[in-house]
Formats: structure tokens, C-alpha cells, sequence
């Protein structure tokens, strides 16, 4: 009987530097839950996106879950999101006791249909209901087509929480105003990204909440801190 080898969807690679870094961080004296290295890699990761203002947390779900918290979601709230995605896209939105209601993807992206999203926001509003944000997934790495989703959601002033968890170095043209290549995630609300051991780049585990929205991260920022080192 023959064992087919196993095919990992994306397996580590080592690149030699690994086990050094490692030895810096521990040389550091910051083991957890933060300090240079973790300062280094929010700035890095925003120099790379072109994303202004970043955050690195402990998951791509938590960075949801914080910017929902921003938004000021509670139960009843409708939430929109991809039917192609990840479990961690969208459990924050019912740890919040919202609605989720899914939009079908195309069948050429896999991804949120523009269309689709537009007719499942103005049955929302029908019901006097507008959703409270809207979370497309960037399904294997290939970016959804933010710009038209992000101009239906501006019409009606809703939130893009643009999940790029398996993004990271993807690329996408800004059609409008001018042709303009950015990096997956670029020109949402709030983007969010994973380190996990499948993802394109892995610190094993954790993830990063990116947004040009400074008092998203900074209230973010605030809020994670109360949760590692809450009162006593």
C-alpha cells in the first residue's frame, strides 16, 4: 500500500537566522509579553504595509475582537462576512453576541462578491438595521476586491475590518484615484493579520492589528494592556 506524502498548505521554512533572533530576544531580558523586539517588528510590519499605525497581539482573532470593541458592537448588532472563511473571522463578532449574516463569495475570487455584499446591506437597511461593519477574508493570500467593497460600505458608512490573515505580501491595485499598487489590507478601516505556524511568515503563534486609524490602536493598545494586567 503506498502512503501518499503528506502536503502541508503552507509549511515552515527555516531561513538560518531563526535560532540568532531568538538568542537576542532572550539576551533582551523582555521574554513576555513585550519589549524591543516586539516594538521592532509593529514598526517593520508598517513600514512593509504602508500601514500607519500597528499593533501585534496575541492572534489575528484577537485583533478582530479589539477592533469590534472599538466600534462599540452588542448583541443584536448585524455583523457582515465572508461564507468563504476562517472560524477566528468571525467568532468575535458572536463573543459580542451579534448577528452574522454572510455574503456569498464570486466565483472567480472565492472571495466577498461586491454585488452580493451591496443587495445583503440594503436588505439591512430595509430593516432599519445597518450593519455595524463588514469583514471580507483575503481567502489564501488573494486579496478581495477592497476598493468596490470599501466604496459600498462608505455609502452607508460602515466599517471594512479587512481580514488579511493569510495576506501578508500579497498585493493589490488601487484602481481609484490613480493606479496604485498596496499591500492586502491597505485602505480598509482595520486590517488584520496572522503569525500562525501555516502563515506566510509565523512567530509561531500571535498576530497584527494594522489600521491608519491611530485612536483605533491606541484604544486597542489600551485595552490589551487591561487584559494582561487586569486590577487586582
Amino acid at each position: 500500500m503506498n502512503v501518499c506524502k503528506r502536503i502541508f498548505l503552507s509549511p515552515p521554512h527555516m531561513g538560518g537566522n531563526e535560532q540568532r533572533f531568538v538568542a537576542e530576544a532572550f539576551a533582551s531580558n523582555y521574554i513576555a509579553p513585550l519589549g524591543p523586539m516586539v516594538d521592532a517588528f509593529e514598526r517593520e510590519f508598517s513600514e512593509y504595509t504602508g500601514i500607519p499605525h500597528c499593533l501585534a497581539l496575541s492572534s489575528g482573532t484577537s485583533a478582530t475582537h479589539l477592533a469590534l470593541r472599538h466600534l462599540g458592537v452588542r448583541a443584536g448588532d448585524i455583523v457582515l462576512a465572508s461564507t468563504l472563511t476562517f472560524i477566528g473571522s468571525v467568532t468575535p463578532a458572536k463573543f459580542e453576541g451579534c448577528e452574522l449574516r454572510f455574503v456569498d463569495s464570486s466565483r472567480e475570487t472565492w472571495n466577498m462578491d461586491p454585488e452580493r455584499l451591496e443587495q445583503a446591506i440594503g436588505d439591512c437597511v430595509r430593516e432599519g438595521r445597518r450593519p455595524k461593519a463588514v469583514i471580507p477574508t483575503d481567502l489564501y493570500g488573494q486579496p478581495c476586491d477592497l476598493p468596490r467593497i470599501r466604496s459600498i460600505c462608505d455609502r452607508y458608512d460602515i466599517p471594512v475590518i479587512c481580514d488579511s490573515a493569510e495576506a501578508m505580501g500579497s498585493r493589490y491595485s488601487e484602481i481609484r484615484p490613480a493606479q496604485l499598487e498596496v499591500h492586502a489590507g491597505y485602505g480598509a478601516w482595520a486590517s488584520i493579520y496572522s503569525f500562525n505556524g501555516n502563515k506566510i511568515i509565523t512567530t509561531s503563534g500571535g498576530g497584527m492589528l494594522a489600521s491608519h486609524d491611530r485612536e483605533l490602536i491606541e484604544h486597542a493598545r489600551k485595552l490589551s494592556q487591561q487584559a494582561r494586567d487586569p486590577a487586582p
